[in-house]
């Protein structure tokens, strides 16, 4: 059995996507003080990621798969839903309070868990239902403060919520389905086309043109090179990101992102002065509980599974949650209960 701890393990890349993710949160935050247009900071993004990945393909790093006509549209139908996802939570943003979003943002777990249940036939054992809470309730905790929201803002908070989910999953299954592509060729094709998609949403908005008049009268070389650094985070980030998705699992990755959400909150005490209260900290406190909680009861399951089917040969490609998430919540009282694993089309 290979060490879990090996260079190109899940758990070192989900730890490299937890520092970078913090990393360009809290300098996105910077950057917006200065630069105040999300969706052409987000064009940059994946312009940076898409000279990027032109780059180490151009010196061989990795080779595009053949893909039809089919996979091909999937691959749009990714890319739009990468840029409506991003549209979605900048615009509900505007519509209802920070504390309110990240509290609705907090339920990405429940919402995967429950597509995952509803759409792909997956089923989870008991625990990690359990671990779940404190995760969901903590965030909420973290958070707490006067919720202001419209019903539109609720909606499309929610919508979002959804579609994050749905996102993660998406992103899981395209490389560990019928695809499995790697993360690298995934970024080098969804790039391009998220890129056009930020572009035409700025110009119809009209941050486009509001953009012109900024560069024209504050830009500077510094700034220039903040962008220019923050767009090369983000790229490091995407393909750090779609590889701990490839090696870990979708829940997995939802969770991790309700944790990085608290744990930047205490970045921002520390970094920015931010005020916090003791039902704030013992959100805190309770999410990195149930952080740690759920990838305790991950790893543990991982290896009763493996205890109880030592025949099973699982693809070096599947995700942790794969190894036991089709079989049944008897596991955990080990018994044996065998059942045929589904390939997942997207």
């Amino acid at each position: 059995m290979a060490n879990k701890f090996t260079v190109d393990s899940g758990y070192m890349w989900l730890g490299l996507y937890f520092i970078l993710n913090l990393s360009l949160t809290l300098y996105n935050k910077i950057v917006l003080n200065n630069f105040k247009f999300p969706y052409s900071l987000t064009a940059i993004h994946t312009l940076c990621g898409s000279v990027g990945c032109y780059i180490l393909y151009a010196m061989g790093v990795f080779t595009p798969a053949k893909l039809g006509d089919r996979e091909n549209l999937i691959m749009v139908m990714f890319s739009v839903l990468y840029t409506i996802n991003i549209a979605i939570s900048n615009v509900s943003l505007h519509l209802v309070s920070v504390p309110f979003h990240q509290m609705v943002r907090a339920m990405t777990p429940v919402f995967t868990v429950m597509i995952s249940i509803i759409f792909l036939q997956k089923q989870y054992p008991r625990k990690i239902y359990i671990s779940l809470l404190p995760v969901v309730l903590g965030v909420g905790f973290a958070t707490s403060a006067e919720y202001e929201f419209t019903y539109m803002g609720f909606f499309l908070t929610v919508l979002g919520a959804v579609l994050a989910s749905i996102k993660t999953i998406v992103t899981n299954r395209v490389q560990v389905g019928r695809l499995k592509l790697n993360p690298l060729d995934l970024l080098f094709r969804m790039s391009p086309l998220a890129f056009v998609q930020c572009i035409i949403y700025a110009h119809v908005t009209g941050e486009l043109e509001k953009v012109r008049e900024f560069s024209s009268e504050n830009m500077t070389y510094n700034l220039a090179w903040t962008l220019l650094f923050n767009g090369l985070i983000a790229f490091g980030l995407n393909i750090v990101s779609f590889t701990a998705n490839k090696k870990t699992s979708a829940l997995t990755m939802t969770v991790a992102g309700n944790v990085k959400q608290v744990l930047s909150i205490i970045l921002s005490v520390i970094i920015f002065d931010y005020a916090i209260n003791s039902t704030n900290a013992f959100g805190i406190i309770l999410t990195l509980f149930g952080g740690g909680w759920y990838g305790f009861v991950e790893l543990s399951l991982k290896k009763n599974a493996a205890q109880l089917l030592p025949t099973t040969i699982t693809s070096p490609t599947n995700s942790m949650d794969d190894k036991y998430e089709h079989t049944s919540s008897a596991l955990t009282d080990k018994q044996l209960l065998m059942s045929e694993k589904r390939e997942v089309v997207v």
